[in-house]
């Protein structure tokens, strides 16, 4: 039986009537202990599988790797129960990102009006990645927890829970990319397309440091139930750590470089700005999809405004490329970390 197939089975018995006793198996009724002993060397040794703290990281690798059919159905399965019996189906995860955005749009191009021209395609270009992030670290902090009962029945690598909900989460940003591309073609809007290669670099950044995240935070989660509250509070602050409703060009980034950092001399602020693992990757976004650094304001008298920094192709690729690198080695530790801590999953759910 597959890995797949046997967390299939305890789940779809988690929530359903309790089967009824079977009966003992006749074939070895009857049987004397050496008789016994004799049929269990005659089958052979079955496999095992380490789920506790002494497996090494290798091993642990090794078997994440082996686990690649039950990361896909995992992710489908988290999928289908999102929307399951939904009129609409995976119509809803366009559906409402496509509001929002309306929503934004009439609010700052008529009520609170910020002179950015396009900026539904500004804003949407970092919510897009914002919000990959923000889902798969919710859903995969509580997903050991909402899990209990396979996590007891079946023996597999637990962290693969975690990164299947990161796995999920992008599904469904590919679903949303494509009210981006409706608001591009609908406003007449031109991304960068020679750049859309640091696309990928920067899916990688955030792929890399949800994934170390989600790891770290499934496990304590199960010893700390607090910890999903609290993660929900710390994203809606981190969220405007983020330059999405606002523009980081201009006022911000001149304000950041005028202050030294922690008085520092050759220091400024701009160094714990761009600390942030979500902030260079989100203006990898901006500057392929939205792609204007210097414009005029929509405001009379419309005087020039810098939306974008002028940073060069180098410092977006090198920015996304150490965080992909910070972000792995914190992947690392989180699954040594994970490790020590399942052995008392069992208890503890």
């Amino acid at each position: 039986m597959t890995e797949a197939r046997a967390v299939a089975e305890a789940s779809s018995t988690e929530t359903g009537p309790a089967p009824a006793p079977a009966a003992a198996p006749a074939d070895g009724a009857g049987l004397t202990l050496d008789a016994r002993a004799a049929r269990a060397d005659a089958r052979g040794s079955k496999p095992t599988r380490i789920v506790a703290a002494r497996g090494s990281l290798r091993q642990r690798l090794l078997e994440l790797w082996r686990s690649r059919e039950l990361f896909a159905f995992l992710v489908r399965k988290e999928i289908k129960v999102k929307y399951k019996n939904s009129f609409l189906g995976f119509l809803w995860s366009m559906l409402n990102p496509a509001l929002t955005m309306a929503v934004f749009y009439v609010l700052f191009t008529f009520f609170l009006p910020n002179g950015i021209p396009s900026f539904v395609i500004y804003m949407f270009s970092a919510i897009l990645l914002w919000n990959l992030f923000q889902t798969s670290i919710l859903t995969a902090t509580g997903s050991m927890v909402s899990n209990a009962g396979i996590v007891k029945k079946v023996a597999f690598p637990r962290e693969i829970l975690a990164f299947a909900s990161v796995g999920s989460a992008f599904m469904f940003f590919v679903f949303q990319s494509a009210v981006m591309v409706l608001f591009i073609v609908a406003f007449w809007h031109r991304p960068d397309w020679p750049l859309l290669w640091l696309v990928p670099v920067a899916l990688l950044a955030i792929f890399a440091f949800a994934a170390a995240l989600s790891v770290f935070l499934s496990a304590v989660n199960v010893y700390l139930r607090d910890t999903q509250h609290l993660v929900e509070v710390v994203l809606m602050a981190w969220f405007w750590a983020v330059p999405g409703i606002y523009a980081f060009g201009g006022d911000i980034h001149n304000r950041l470089v005028r202050h030294t950092l922690f008085g520092i001399p050759g220091t400024h602020l701009t160094w714990l700005y761009f600390a942030n693992p979500i902030t260079a990757p989100v203006m990898t976004f901006q500057r392929v999809f939205y792609n204007i650094v210097h414009t005029h304001s929509t405001i009379p008298p419309h005087k020039p405004i810098q939306v974008l920094a002028g940073y060069s192709t180098w410092w977006y690729l090198s920015s996304d490329l150490i965080i992909v690198g910070i972000s792995l080695v914190l992947l690392l530790g989180a699954l040594v970390v994970f490790g020590r801590l399942e052995g008392n999953f069992a208890e503890e759910l």
